[in-house]
């Protein structure tokens, strides 16, 4: 029972769509960390710096208890960059799989034709019409 239970389980981490899904989290998770960088390095100074040099990008509100707008912003802005990122991806991996069947869906035509009398698609090798029998080297016979 066990073993069968430990090759179901390695079936399913090989299949396809499991193994693109870690892709997709490692890859995410990299990001993550460079948009992070970015964020507090780079742009949380910039908003705290509009909200003067002693606020630090806070608000008192009520005795000593603040609201940290600049690390709100801050995380809005990083959320903002991360699907803006995630999104020039899926596209561009899109339009990859769909230039892939293009080129497939090119050779599967590429096989047929048309034929001129009763317009069916036939074989490309076809010199007789398998559906109204008329000669494709010019004469047409009913």
């Amino acid at each position: 029972m066990f073993k069968s239970f430990m090759k179901e389980f390695k079936d399913f981490i090989l299949r396809g769509n499991v193994m693109d899904l870690a892709v997709g989290v490692i890859i995410g998770a990299a990001f993550k960390d460079i948009v992070d960088a970015l964020t507090a390095d780079f742009i949380q100074p910039l908003i705290n710096s509009i909200g003067g040099a002693e606020v630090g990008g806070t608000i008192e509100i009520w005795n000593d208890q603040y609201l940290n707008y600049g690390h709100f912003i801050t995380a809005v802005i990083n959320f903002v960059i991360m699907a803006f990122i995630l999104f020039v991806l899926l596209k561009s991996v899109n339009k990859i799989m769909t230039l892939g069947k293009k080129k497939e869906q090119a050779e599967e035509a590429a096989t047929t034709k048309e034929c001129p009398f009763c317009k069916s698609e036939i074989s490309i090798e076809a010199t007789k019409c398998p559906h109204c029998t008329s000669d494709l080297n010019g004469h047409h016979h009913e």
